[in-house]
């Protein structure tokens, strides 16, 4: 498992019954987690003094239960700072398990000796948009929503990358993949975190088990003659790194030959000292 444990300013301190206790800089908060099926007891006294808690409804989604928690507050990795706020579903606006990742394609851009371009799928809130940039790659950051691009600005700047060589885009991502491809666009790098079920701007469905395979392929279209990395991560309940794995195997490795490493992500867990898987993720990168 590739585990995020360079954090600082965030860590999972304890998990049991479905949920786990987080601290977020200066803030403790409870939030439910479906891997945490265990039922071990609650000795750290932190669960009774949370500056918020995320309750699940019976009825789908839930609220939050806010004691001391600010509408939005920061957190740092290394030189990258992030604004948080308390989201629907759960969220705050960063995946802090995906350091690994960033720490990973950092070091490949780092060592290219070029600028290289990067183009980030999905983008969220920019967490791997700020860490490419940062490591010296010219970023096209693509992201269906209009709120979260903004947000991703805000953490740019907030990092000292407002300047940085990024483009930012509000667009939908088979789309402007397709277009890219008949412009003849190419990119050194590219980042996928495509979510389980969405649709388009008029209509399309996206359902990862049906529309991740030909997306993929032509994303593949996209990488330059000499690419240096492509990234795939997935959230979805079903989608092994194995079958990750495969799916690169089959695209990727067979247009471009390299190697393919597959493997869940984790976060460490303060009081237990164990990990708490956080996804799966599949990694090219040539030989």
């Amino acid at each position: 498992m590739w585990i995020a444990d360079k954090w600082n300013e965030y860590e999972v301190l304890d998990t049991s019954c479905g949920e786990k206790l987080e601290r977020w800089g200066d803030y403790l908060l409870i939030r439910p987690d479906p891997q945490v099926i265990w039922q071990t007891e609650k000795t750290d006294p932190r669960w009774d003094r949370p500056d918020a808690h995320y309750h699940r409804s019976s009825r789908g989604g839930g609220e939050w239960e806010s004691f001391r928690l600010p509408q939005e507050w920061s957190i740092r990795y290394r030189n990258l700072q992030f604004h948080l706020k308390p989201f629907k579903f759960k969220h705050t606006g960063l995946f802090p398990e995906q350091a690994v990742n960033w720490e990973w394609f950092s070091e490949r851009i780092r060592k290219s000796g070029r600028t290289l371009k990067i183009l980030n799928l999905f983008a969220y809130t920019g967490g791997a948009t700020l860490a490419a940039a940062a490591a010296g790659a010219a970023v096209t950051h693509v992201d269906a929503s209009r709120g979260m691009v903004g947000w991703a600005k805000e953490n740019a700047a907030s990092s000292g990358l407002a300047d940085a060589p990024i483009r930012w885009l509000v667009d939908d991502c088979v789309k402007f993949v397709e277009r890219e491809i008949r412009r003849g666009s190419r990119y050194d790098g590219i980042i996928l975190d495509p979510p389980s079920y969405g649709r388009g701007p008029k209509g399309e469905v996206w359902k990862i088990e049906a529309s991740l395979y030909p997306f993929l392929e032509r994303t593949a279209r996209l990488l330059s003659d000499e690419p240096v990395f492509y990234l795939l991560n997935s959230y979805t309940t079903g989608l092994q790194p194995a079958v990750l794995s495969y799916l690169i195997n089959s695209i990727i490795v067979k247009r471009y030959g390299g190697r393919v490493q597959a493997d869940e992500i984790g976060l460490p867990v303060t009081d237990s000292r164990l990990i708490l898987p956080c996804g799966a993720c599949a990694r090219w990168s040539p030989l």
